[in-house]
């Protein structure tokens, strides 16, 4: 086996940032600065660190690990969103002041357990990689004090979670048993049509149902709006965004096994239809602001499908594109919302109404998002879902981008509404004040530049990724 440390700086250096928090965690609380004062410049510095290996290549680890352009770039993406989540969580009224470690400690736990998906390229270390940044989530999704609906959301994700890791093995065994491998370079050499490997294919569809669960793709959505509910705001953000990261980049690589035509491709774009259609729908119905955004995710992982099942460097690129852009739209949304429950509260839509007179930046940030979200021109949202429309097209599932379209549609109104309620209502009396400090207005203003610069100027980010789906086509 060669070995080169270099492929694997960004990984080390998380390790330490993981190191630094566990003793912290296990000592006593007057060793070391409190967490706050150092955790924030560790995690900027590891984004500095994962840009500068963007350009690392390479196989170790028996060929079960895999250095890219696709990796680094998801590793870069899972970088600064984890700086993004430790400065949105550092106000986080919900959370006992003792338990402060502890959660960061998850946090990066479960960052670094992402960093090593974005790079597995065997069956078995994508599963381990999987479930070690799954573990950290069921014992933060429940730190929200003296609150049960956060303990009823914990113990809703642990167990579907145990049913999607359960469908995952059993998927496994089908698949050594059908292909004799485990690792992605042989696999992508097989017939993935039913008819020539049944047993394969099958197994495929349950192991992929592990990705459907990180991602809230239809049918294995319904954990997702009852854990944003009942996590607190700042854990939310993170479940939100990050996990999403690790799942599509997965997606995207199993992806690139399967031709449009295929039987599991077709699947694919079911089942991505569904979601899109049933997430959509679901989200108008609702007021509280954490389940819209929630169903909104589900609706989401239905538009990253286009891109998958088109069988092409530039559909794999779009997704991959999309996931980073879905992201910081996200993001800004929770940051909003964290920054609006000042008090750590779930918000309802009428929680908003008058933000425009009492924080006119989160309002603007909120604008931002949402329309983001929506898919308006000039931000990153636009210039997702043209780049994965562009890719779609003509490669056998021109219907799935008509059904995107509608729902695209039909996404308007409840991603409005939260702009409607914020600068065309007046705010309730008794409405609790949002956090207008510097440090609030700074991030939203950070965050909605990131979202705009993604849809303004997106082409140094898609090249990469094309390049990087480029690479793992045959």
């Amino acid at each position: 086996m060669t070995f080169d440390t270099n492929l694997i700086i960004p990984e080390l250096f998380q390790l330490l940032v993981i190191v630094l928090l566990f003793i912290q965690s296990v000592g006593k609380s007057s060793w070391g600065p409190k967490v706050s004062t150092w955790l924030p410049a560790m995690a900027a510095l590891g984004v500095f660190v994962c840009f500068t290996s963007l350009g690392a290549e390479g196989l170790i680890f028996w060929k079960a690990y895999k250095v890219d352009a696709l990796s680094q770039f998801f590793k870069l993406a899972i970088a600064i969103g984890f700086v993004v989540t430790v400065v949105n969580a550092l106000r986080q009224p919900t959370l006992d002041e003792e338990k402060t470690t502890d959660y960061f400690l998850f946090l990066a736990l479960s960052s670094w357990g992402l960093m090593l998906l974005s790079s597995a390229v065997e069956l078995i270390t994508i599963y381990l990689a999987l479930e070690l940044s799954s573990y950290s989530l069921y014992a933060l999704i429940a730190l929200r004090a003296q609150s049960r609906d956060a303990a009823e959301a914990g113990i809703k994700y642990i167990l579907f979670g145990a049913v999607a890791t359960a469908l995952a093995l059993y998927g496994f065994s089908y698949i050594l048993a059908g292909v004799h491998t485990t690792y992605l370079a042989e696999l992508v050499k097989a017939d993935w049509s039913f008819a020539a490997s049944p047993m394969a294919v099958t197994g495929m569809a349950l192991f992929l149902a592990g990705m459907f669960y990180k991602l809230a793709l239809f049918p294995f959505h319904f954990w997702c709006p009852d854990v944003y509910q009942g996590a607190s705001n700042e854990t939310a953000a993170f479940v939100a965004t990050l996990p999403k990261l690790g799942a599509v980049v997965i997606l995207v690589r199993l992806a690139a096994m399967f031709k449009p035509g295929y039987d599991i491709t077709t699947i694919l774009a079911v089942l991505g239809a569904a979601s899109m259609t049933f997430g959509n729908l679901a989200a108008l119905a609702q007021r509280d602001v954490k389940r819209i955004l929630g169903y909104s995710s589900v609706a989401h992982a239905g538009y990253i499908m286009i891109g998958l099942v088109s069988g092409t460097p530039e559909g794999l690129a779009a997704s991959s594109f999309y996931a980073l852009a879905y992201v910081a739209m996200n993001l800004t949304c929770f940051w909003v919302v964290s920054r609006v429950a000042s008090d750590g509260r779930n918000l309802d839509l009428d929680d908003l109404n008058g933000l425009h007179n009492r924080a006119p930046a989160l309002a603007f940030a909120l604008a931002v998002g949402a329309f983001a979200l929506v898919g308006l021109p000039p931000m990153a949202g636009f210039m997702g879902k043209l780049f994965l429309f562009s890719a779609g097209w003509n490669h056998g599932y021109n219907w799935l981008i008509i059904i995107a379209g509608i729902n695209t549609a039909i996404s308007i109104y409840y991603y409005l509404g939260l702009v409607r309620h914020a600068y065309t209502k007046d705010a309730q009396e008794d409405s609790p004040l949002p956090d207008t400090t510097t440090f609030s207005l700074v991030g939203a203003g950070i965050l909605s530049i990131l979202v705009l610069m993604l849809g303004i100027v997106p082409s140094q980010a898609f090249d990469f990724a094309v390049a990087a789906g480029s690479s793992l086509l045959p």
